[in-house]
C-alpha cells in the first residue's frame, strides 16, 4: 500500500454567477459539501457523460501542477486554452510529495505526443525527451500502443497518475495489461486517480468508486454502478436486449 497523496479535494472561493460550470452536477455537488475525500491508492470517478467527471479531474490535475492538456509538470504547452476557471476553486490536500507524476487526458494527448516531437526535434545536450517514453515516437505507434509505451516507460514509480478516460485508446486485452501496470506501480508507492466508462477498470481490487450523478457524489461497489449493471445485462443476452431497444 501506497502512502497516498492525495487525501482530500476541497471546494474554495465562489464561482461566478453566469459560469457554465454551476450547472454542471459535481460542481453544484462540491459548492454545498465542500470537499471529496480520497481514501484509496486508486480512486475512480464513474457516472453519465455530462455530470463533469473530466471536468473536475481537470481542476484536480491542474491544482496539482500539471499541464491543463496532459503531461507532466515540467509540460507547459498550449494548443488552446479551453480549460475551466473550475482549477482556481479547488485545494487539493496531501500526506506527501509525489517525486513522479502524470495527467493522461485522452482527448489531447495527441498535443502532448507533438510537443515531445516537437522539443525533440530543437538543438539540445541533454538525451532525447522520447527515450524517456520508449525511444519511438509516440506518433509512429498505434493510439494505444502509444497509451501503454507511456505508461511502461515513462510512468516510473513513487508518482501520482491521473488518467482521463485512458480505455478510449485500449482494447479489453490492453486494458488488463494496464490493470497489471497499475498494480506494479502501485507496489512501488504510486497513486492513481481515474475517470473511466469501462467496467473492466472499474472492476481494479479495492479502488474507490465514486459516481458522479445529479444527486451528488457517492461511493459505489462495483456491482452497483450502471456501467457494470447494463454491460453485464447486454452480454447475458444480446439478442433480447438488441431486441428491445430496436423493435
Amino acid at each position: 500500500m501506497t502512502t497516498k497523496f492525495l487525501k482530500k479535494i476541497s471546494f474554495i472561493g465562489e464561482l461566478a454567477g453566469g459560469s457554465y460550470l454551476n450547472g454542471i452536477p459535481v460542481v453544484k455537488y462540491l459548492t454545498q459539501a465542500g470537499e471529496i475525500s480520497i481514501d484509496n491508492d486508486v480512486t475512480i470517478f464513474v457516472g453519465e457523460n455530462g455530470t463533469g467527471k473530466s471536468t473536475l479531474l481537470e481542476a484536480i490535475a491542474v491544482a496539482c501542477g500539471f499541464n491543463p492538456e496532459g503531461g507532466s509538470r515540467n509540460f507547459t504547452f498550449a494548443t488552446a486554452e479551453t480549460h475551466s476557471e473550475l482549477c482556481k476553486h479547488i485545494m487539493v490536500s496531501r500526506h506527501t510529495i509525489p517525486k513522479d507524476g502524470f495527467f493522461l487526458r485522452a482527448e489531447s494527448f495527441y498535443n502532448v505526443a507533438t510537443n515531445i516531437d516537437e522539443l525533440d526535434s530543437q538543438p539540445a545536450a541533454a538525451a532525447p525527451i522520447i527515450n524517456s517514453y520508449g525511444g519511438v515516437s509516440l506518433h509512429n505507434q498505434s493510439h494505444g500502443e502509444s497509451f501503454l509505451a507511456l505508461v511502461k516507460n515513462r510512468f516510473g514509480g513513487n508518482g501520482l497518475y491521473i488518467l482521463d478516460e485512458p480505455e478510449a485508446a485500449l482494447s479489453p486485452m490492453r486494458l488488463l495489461t494496464l490493470i497489471r501496470l497499475m498494480k506494479d506501480l502501485i507496489d512501488n508507492g504510486s497513486q492513481f486517480i481515474i475517470s473511466t466508462h469501462s467496467p473492466i477498470l472499474m472492476a481494479f481490487p479495492g479502488a474507490q468508486i465514486l459516481e458522479l450523478s445529479e444527486r451528488g457524489i457517492k461511493p459505489t461497489c462495483y456491482q452497483d454502478t450502471e456501467h457494470y449493471q447494463v454491460t453485464k445485462r447486454f452480454l447475458d443476452n444480446p439478442e433480447k436486449m438488441l431486441l428491445y431497444l430496436l423493435e
